[in-house]
């Protein structure tokens, strides 16, 4: 038995809400679908360390510093809206394919939301979204200074991926800590129209999809 497969067997056997349902008939495709939590910063850690070398024989510090925190930012929205709207929303695709896609990229992890190889994104979906950003952010901002805020983009999406897998496996002991978990766990077990914010929950005050603060999650997957 795999690694991956002794990972799924015994989390799946401690939380029936851990387990890996098999997504693709094809073994590589089904393969490539659970990603380990480490991927983000295996595959994207190198590059965002190249751009920033590059960046520094252009840029003095001064600029680099402001082209990261576009980078944030503009993650942090790509977050709130790609959760809200890509992730939750049915679109309607030629040959009934839209359910179908919903649940490939997003609708297996509400019903098995503690699937440990199921919580931060597997590379055939983060890939084309930062290829995507990188050629809005080209006509932005001009070739030279998009490979700092790229830099800054990629950070945070990695941010965001170990944040989403620690506020289902980890075990905060600060308030802020337990503050941020609360509002993941409410989305998965409360109400999943609203908490559309994982690690930049932020924008959910900003937008007006924060929740209560009396709300508490219950305890079916939703």
């Amino acid at each position: 038995m795999s690694n991956d497969a002794n990972v799924r067997e015994h989390a799946a056997s401690a939380d029936p809400l851990a387990a890996s349902p098999r997504l693709f008939e094809n073994d590589l495709l089904d393969k490539l679908s659970r990603v380990h939590y480490l991927t983000p910063v295996i595959a994207y850690g190198p590059i965002v360390l190249g751009l920033l070398a590059y960046s520094l024989t252009i840029y003095g510090g001064g600029a680099i510093i402001a082209a990261l925190v576009i980078g944030y930012v503009a993650w942090t929205l790509t977050e709130y809206f790609g959760h809200r709207y890509l992730f939750h929303t049915v679109f309607p695709l030629p040959f009934g394919l839209g359910p179908r896609f919903q649940f490939l990229i997003h609708g297996v992890h509400h019903i098995y939301p503690n699937d440990p190889l199921r919580l931060v994104m597997p590379l055939l979906l983060s890939g084309p979204i930062i290829l995507i950003a990188l050629t809005i952010i080209r006509l932005l901002f001009g070739a030279s200074f998009s490979y700092p805020v790229l830099a800054g983009y990629i950070s945070a999406y990695v941010l965001y991926d170990w944040v989403h897998y620690w506020t289902h496996y980890g075990q905060p002991k600060s308030q802020f800590g337990l503050f941020v978990r609360r509002l993941h766990m409410l989305h998965h077990f409360r109400d999943a129209t609203k908490g559309f914010g994982i690690h930049a929950f932020w924008w959910d005050y900003v937008f007006g999809t924060n929740y209560a603060k009396d709300q508490k999650p219950g305890t079916q997957a939703v």
